[in-house]
């Protein structure tokens, strides 16, 4: 699926139906932020969190690499920014095995995909002109029926490039 996102406005609302059709099941949904710096990785894992309800500040992870915020509905979700790393294994310290998250927004993945879990979703985002745009890609028969979900979303509608697209899943 691919969408043009011509503000901030229209990223937050891309984060917002994507919160809404986030799968329950399996209990943890996990989300791949690609984009180069200023792509609106951030912009979109914040109003993701604020649409799950999640008030207060919402802190960047740039520094602390991980931050965890508990769900009002329940379980919490992680955003983790990783574009500091230099090899998956300094991730170990972290204890992202042990986590038991339902959320996790996972901003420069490819600094630590050995030590992730596989995404269910993939978002790349990019400068387009003074918007964005955004290639969203799933991952896992989850993520295939998390864009077919987004697809029926009609706030989403005057987003889209070259309209709904049934994207499967990778298979590598």
């Amino acid at each position: 699926m691919e969408l043009t996102l011509p503000d901030p406005e229209a990223t937050q609302a891309l984060a917002r139906a994507l919160a809404a059709t986030q799968p329950r099941s399996p209990a943890r949904a996990v989300v791949y932020l690609h984009g180069d710096l200023g792509a609106g990785k951030s912009t979109l894992a914040r109003a993701w969190l604020r649409a799950h309800g999640v008030t207060g500040a919402i802190r960047s992870p740039t520094y602390t690499l991980v931050e965890h915020y508990p769900l009002p509905e329940g379980g919490r979700a992680l955003h983790l920014d990783l574009y500091r790393i230099g090899d998956a294994g300094e991730l170990e310290f972290l204890a992202l095995d042990d986590a038991e998250a339902s959320l996790w927004l996972v901003e420069w993945p490819e600094h630590g995909v050995r030590a992730l879990p596989a995404p269910d979703l993939e978002i790349r985002l990019a400068l387009a002109g003074p918007g964005r745009g955004a290639r969203l890609q799933a991952g896992t028969p989850a993520g295939t029926a998390w864009l077919a979900r987004l697809a029926e979303n009609t706030q989403l509608r005057p987003f889209y490039e070259s309209g709904p697209q049934e994207v499967a899943p990778d298979p590598g």
